[in-house]
């Protein structure tokens, strides 16, 4: 499981909006813009600009806001009891399949069994072919205590709004501890972010 002891941090350090580029974003949202319908599974918060965004697309965006359950998906030591409990975490489907996912940073306070489960429900609600955009914490060795808030901008940069005070360690998952998670999916593209995030693009 990962570890979940925060530590005090300088506000300033944490508490300030992060804005960056991120052009793996960016190829999703031109590989949606083909004028087809299509379905956005957004896996974090719910923010007025993602709506905005998407609503310039013709897809129906579902926004799952998993934040709040993952200890409890981490501590589920049943295997069966974890699925379960990572697809209580997801929308309904409406019997349409996701043509995109975004994760953001939510993988990186997971463990692995809980990422498995969760991405393991992701893959059954997608169709081939799924796009799957994530964050990882990759250069730094703590992260904020709690996952971020990503929100778009108009250049279709991001911006990170969550204001936390409170670090803990970052698993620092490389892409072959993702892969072994992540099973049915494949590496698309990875970039490594001037914030020292990984940018990577998934594909089911």
């Amino acid at each position: 499981m990962i570890a979940a002891n925060a530590r005090q941090a300088d506000p300033r350090a944490i508490a300030q909006p992060e804005r960056f580029n991120a052009p793996l974003f960016q190829s999703l949202l031109e590989r949606l813009d083909s004028g087809k319908r299509c379905v956005v599974l957004d896996l974090g918060t719910a923010h007025t600009q993602t709506v905005a965004l998407f609503g310039r697309y013709p897809c129906r965006l579902d926004i799952a806001d998993v934040v709040d359950g993952l200890d409890g998906l981490n501590a589920e030591v049943d295997p069966q009891g974890r699925l379960y409990r990572a697809e209580a975490l997801l929308p309904v489907t409406h019997a349409e399949p996701a043509d995109a996912v975004l994760c953001w940073d939510i993988l990186n306070y997971l463990d692995r069994p809980a990422m498995k489960a969760l991405m393991s429900r992701v893959a059954a609600r997608s169709k081939p072919g799924t796009m799957v955009h994530t964050l990882i914490v990759y250069s730094d060795t703590h992260m904020p205590a709690t996952a971020g808030h990503f929100v778009p901008q108009e250049d279709n940069s991001l911006l990170d709004v969550a204001i936390r005070h409170d670090e803990r360690p970052a698993p620092r998952y490389a892409p072959t501890d993702l892969t072994d998670c992540l099973p049915g999916f494949r590496m698309e593209r990875a970039m490594l972010l001037s914030n020292g995030m990984q940018e990577i693009l998934f594909r089911i």
